[in-house]
């Protein structure tokens, strides 16, 4: 995976290096963390998203704001497999890698 994307962050370089993660927090709803492995979830893919920004030069939309940017987003999504062999993706900001 990490032969894929040369620009890999480290942190989801690790996870990929693993092929097995955790959760990096306890804010994940206790139904959906019920469906995977309390202390090793498989990593099957790591997929980079990249969302667009937003330039508004017009005054008239946003007054005040002759030029208004949202920036470019990149967003590392993980795909992990639950315990019935399904898939799931999720954000790697949500995750931490297992050694």
């Amino acid at each position: 995976m990490i032969d894929k994307h040369p620009k890999m962050p480290e942190h989801v370089a690790a996870m990929a290096r693993s092929g097995f993660v955790t959760w990096a927090s306890d804010d994940i709803d206790a139904a959906f963390r019920a469906r995977f492995d309390e202390e090793r979830i498989p990593v099957a893919g790591i997929r980079n998203v990249r969302v667009w920004g937003l330039q508004v030069d017009d005054e008239r939309e946003l007054p005040g704001h002759e030029r208004t940017q949202i920036p470019d987003e990149e967003i590392w999504e993980v795909n992990l497999v639950a315990r019935d062999g399904s898939h799931y993706e999720v954000g790697s900001q949500k995750l931490k890698a297992v050694d």
